[in-house]
């Protein structure tokens, strides 16, 4: 118990170490507001394409493509969001806080938070596993998120152009290049290769510091109901019922804390910026990220220490 116990916390920790040196960051105006939205532009337009790249570039492909997993990631995703249409359609009638409550459930900060994760528990050699994943998961969340919040304002659902902007993403282009790199055996210098890795490993660790330094805490009393439902479905019910049908279909070790990884984690940060250019409720957005992203710290570690108990990793 002591043993899985100290594992649980050396996972979640270091996450938030690094979100409360961001809300530090915030406290003491290290960062002005403009600074802060072009350092995050920075990191998801350069540092996340380049750890795409390198992670896919650098990987065995024979040890790391798990197609069982990339399926079933995919599947459990699609079954989640269907869950979530339906009962939040049914209970809830304002159209604004429909889009938002329904991002808030199926759409999680996999990539900033959840490849840490893994790696924290792993190590670094292991997060090109999550890694692919991003390339299923990613697009995915991009197009339903706005599937969903087009259908709420009343306006069409184009596929194609929101296809062709997924594929214009700096994550499925640094994980097509590498990909592409990697299949035709094309040789990088290593002068040129270790600062792509330098980059890695730092993009991590400041996409979270980042984080916390966005935190704006807004108002939420007048959506506690829509708040209470959208946390508890996110940090419990989701984990429960996916990581549930992981385990009865076999997943252990490495896979089944990837799925931790993209299932349990709060919701995204993208999220709200979508709510806000989207006609949705952006209020009730934000404090869904802020509130799941502070109380993850123990929701995940108990994912984590339960099923480390249970023996599956």
């Amino acid at each position: 118990m002591n043993s899985n116990f100290v594992i649980a916390v050396e996972a979640v920790i270091p996450l938030f170490c690094l979100m409360f040196i961001g809300i530090m960051v915030k406290k003491y105006h290290l960062l002005s507001s403009i600074e802060l939205v072009h350092l995050n532009k920075m990191v998801f337009e350069v540092f996340f394409s380049i750890m795409m790249f390198y992670n896919i570039y650098t990987t065995d492909l024979a040890s790391t493509l798990r197609p069982k997993l990339m399926i079933f990631g995919a599947a459990a995703l699609f079954v989640i969001y269907i869950a979530a249409f339906s009962l939040v359609c049914f209970f809830e009638k304002d159209n604004r806080r429909r889009g938002a409550m329904i991002q808030a459930i199926f759409r999680s900060n996999f990539v900033l938070m959840g490849i840490p994760l893994v790696s924290n528990i792993f190590g670094d050699d292991a997060i090109a596993v999550p890694t692919m994943m991003i390339a299923i998961i990613v697009p995915l969340y991009n197009i339903l998120g706005v599937f969903t919040l087009e259908t709420f304002r009343g306006r069409k659902f184009a596929f194609w152009p929101i296809f062709i902007q997924v594929l214009k993403n700096p994550m499925i282009v640094g994980a097509l290049l590498g990909a592409a790199c990697l299949l035709i055996g094309l040789p990088i210098p290593k002068p040129i290769l270790k600062p792509l890795g330098q980059i890695t490993a730092a993009t991590s660790p400041l996409a979270l510091i980042i984080l916390g330094a966005s935190f704006e805490f807004g108002s939420s009393r007048k959506n506690k109901l829509q708040l209470g439902i959208c946390v508890i479905s996110r940090l419990l019910i989701v984990p429960a019922i996916v990581l549930t049908a992981a385990v009865l279909l076999g997943f252990r070790g490495i896979e089944l804390v990837t799925l931790i990884s993209i299932f349990c984690t709060p919701c995204a940060v993208a999220s709200f910026a979508m709510a806000q250019q989207m006609d949705s409720d952006a209020d009730l957005a934000g404090n869904c990220v802020v509130f799941t992203s502070l109380l993850s710290c123990f929701t995940i570690f108990f994912w984590i220490l339960l099923f480390k108990e249970l023996g599956m990793f």
